[in-house]
């Protein structure tokens, strides 16, 4: 890599994304800000696919802009430390290897930092995916009743957000806060927005342009994903006290409300009838979700039965890191350096 001095640096946290990264790569070699300007930092975390192979061909491609990193601790929080240390720009940006960008997307968020008082910038997300079942599984993620009113995929208003997707920072600002906490597998996007606000910064999200974001494609595994989403919302709230906020506590709530009512039907019967309540208001709900979304009456049945899936794996996650928590001695200050099971 030339010593020149960058603008902006754009770092992407990998771990086997053959799949994606080739295209994601290609959208930002799009954009209209200058490409002298900009440097591009793939991080990969140990993939066992054949994303190195890309990863190379487009270093090779492209040797002034492109570099290959290695994240020996494979998780995005380390990936994105790594990238800044790296990085040569005064601008950094976080870019999901999920997702496409539209051009004008690094001049924006950049833009938005010059000309708000923000810190952190961003803009809205198109859910999207590349087959039948991912399509139904966007519209999921797009419905408030499944994603609880995030604002960055409902589509709200542009304006100062609690948090937004990705984000671009000043290095300067970014080395200051600290980065990413790296105890985090997950949700370490919501711990450092907590702590920007926490300092008084604020963040800002344009619904001017959109980045399409590339969903799970199967019920498996947006299960999966579910249930380590609500596995680190426990264990990121017992690290980093008030960074998760209470919405995402609702499914463990729901679920362990599936299992207690029925025990405590056996108690007295009024327990027996508030879990029948609990059940055909949830179903009402999804349905009335689902209607909203669905094209189709088969869709509307998939739709319809994809949220309790989403919700219940998302609550037993939260069990699970519930029982993690009380281990002693597992979640110390310094939390684990290394995750090897990452989902």
């Amino acid at each position: 890599m030339p010593t020149d001095k960058k603008t902006a640096s754009l770092i992407l946290p990998i771990l086997n994304e053959e799949r994606y990264i080739e295209e994601c790569v290609r959208s930002l070699l799009k954009q209209d800000y200058p490409q002298e300007e900009l440097e591009i930092l793939l991080v990969d975390g140990g993939s066992s696919d054949g994303t190195m192979e890309i990863l190379h061909m487009l270093a090779e491609e492209l040797p002034d802009m492109i570099q290959v990193l290695e994240n020996p601790k494979r998780i995005q929080a380390a990936a994105m430390n790594l990238g800044a240390n790296a990085a040569k720009g005064e601008y950094l940006l976080r870019i999901d290897v999920h997702a496409e960008y539209p051009p004008n997307y690094i001049s924006t968020c950049i833009h938005l930092l010059e000309t708000t008082e923000a810190v952190n910038t961003g803009c809205s997300c198109r859910t999207d995916a590349r087959t039948k079942t991912g399509k139904t599984i966007a519209k999921l993620l797009t419905s408030s009743f499944a994603v609880g009113g995030a604002s960055f995929r409902v589509g709200a208003e542009s304006g100062y957000m609690e948090t937004v997707p990705f984000g671009t920072f000043r290095k300067s600002y970014y080395q200051e806060l600290g980065g990413f906490d790296e105890r985090l597998v997950r949700n370490e996007d919501n711990e450092i927005n907590y702590r920007i606000r926490k300092r008084g910064g604020k963040i800002y999200m344009t619904n001017d342009i959109q980045v399409t974001y590339f969903c799970r494609e199967t019920v498996g595994a947006l299960a999966k994903q579910a249930a380590a989403n609500g596995k680190w919302t426990i264990i990121a709230s017992r690290l980093c006290p008030g960074s998760m906020s209470l919405k995402y506590f609702v499914p463990f709530v729901f679920v362990l409300s599936l299992i207690g009512m029925p025990l405590l039907a056996l108690l007295h019967p009024l327990f027996g009838l508030m879990f029948a309540a609990e059940l055909l208001l949830y179903l009402v709900l999804s349905l009335l979700s689902a209607g909203k979304k669905a094209k189709g009456f088969r869709e509307l049945l998939f739709l319809t039965a994809l949220f309790p899936i989403f919700h219940i794996a998302y609550g037993l996650g939260s069990i699970s890191g519930t029982a993690e928590i009380l281990i002693p001695g597992k979640w110390t200050a310094q939390g684990q350096a290394v995750r090897k099971d990452i989902p």
